[in-house]
């Protein structure tokens, strides 16, 4: 449905999107994923028409975006991750300016409101001042507005940025809900997010796709490695992924800082080794004190982890 091919885009000297190729595919609900500053929102804009590409082309079903800017944009409902709305209008009355500038028939607005009122939690919310809204009441107001006229495509830039836990499940479960008939397009750096909403996830880092695939086969593709968690105290960070990168069968040393003077790291073993003892041992031969020494299993956040610190 969405063909992009060798996408980039440059502001003077810096490459905020590098070279990225991408198909998205009717229904699917695709999750972006990268740290802040990776070009996730950069890639969204061009995506959407509100950013013009340095080079690359954008494909959406026939038209290219090129070419048929407006008519890509009348497939698409877009979400950035402020909401664009008018805080001192009613809730009510901002869609229905909304439906209006969209080219609702003025008689089907009054039903259209209220499928999206009830799909998106707002009927108690509807006669109230938006700027009076908590700020998950204000996402929803704001996901109204983009799927106002039924669009095909719906792209979401970081849209449970600021909520609270229970704002960020019922977020959720709109956006699963509305999946069942869309494309989903979704932003984020919250990692239990995507595992829990998306069929397929990109990682975005410095610009580049650095892993593109379903959550369950980038799971499955690291399951051969394991995972040791250990914290100590009174060591040097360096000294410590020296020590621990000596030791044989350990691909990957990450090292951080905690309260105390205590260090954390996370080491990925080659080949399903259960390293514990070894790794007990080379500390065991030094000043520091070793607090905890477990086992983890590969999770959608260690993989992002692992991905985006090495390169």
């Amino acid at each position: 449905m969405i063909h992009v091919e060798n996408l980039s885009k440059y502001y003077r000297d810096f490459c905020a999107v590098d070279n990225i190729n991408l198909d998205i595919q009717k229904g699917e609900i695709l999750g972006m994923l990268g740290p802040n500053g990776a070009g996730k929102t950069t890639f969204l804009r061009m995506l959407t028409g509100f950013l013009k590409p340095t080079q690359g082309t954008i494909r959406v079903k026939d038209l290219s975006v090129d070419v048929d800017s407006l008519g890509i944009k009348k497939l698409m409902g877009y979400l950035p991750e402020s909401a664009p709305i008018y805080k001192d209008m009613l809730a009510y009355d901002y869609l229905q300016y909304v439906a209006g500038i969209r080219g609702i028939h003025p008689d089907d607005i009054p039903s259209r409101i209220r499928v999206l009122s009830d799909l998106c939690g707002l009927n108690n919310m509807m006669h109230k001042p938006i700027g009076e809204l908590s700020k998950g009441y204000k996402q929803r107001v704001g996901l109204a507005h983009a799927m106002m006229d039924d669009p095909e495509i719906l792209v979401l830039d970081e849209p449970t940025s600021g909520l609270d836990p229970n704002q960020i499940v019922e977020i959720r479960d709109i956006i699963r809900q509305i999946g069942k008939e869309k494309t989903i397009i979704l932003s984020t750096h919250i990692l239990s997010e995507a595992e829990a909403t998306c069929d397929r996830v990109v990682i975005i880092h410095q610009g580049k796709i650095a892993a593109d695939d379903r959550t369950e086969n980038l799971k499955a593709a690291k399951a051969e490695e394991r995972l040791i968690k250990l914290s100590v105290i009174d060591a040097e960070p360096q000294a410590l992924r020296e020590l621990l990168g000596s030791v044989q069968g350990i691909n990957h040393v990450d090292v951080v800082g905690g309260p105390e003077n205590t260090l954390t790291a996370t080491l990925t073993c080659e080949g399903g080794s259960d390293l514990r003892a070894t790794v007990y041992l080379a500390i065991k031969d030094t000043d520091w004190l070793l607090i905890e020494l477990s086992m983890e299993t590969q999770t959608l956040e260690s993989i992002f982890r692992r991905i985006t610190l090495e390169r």
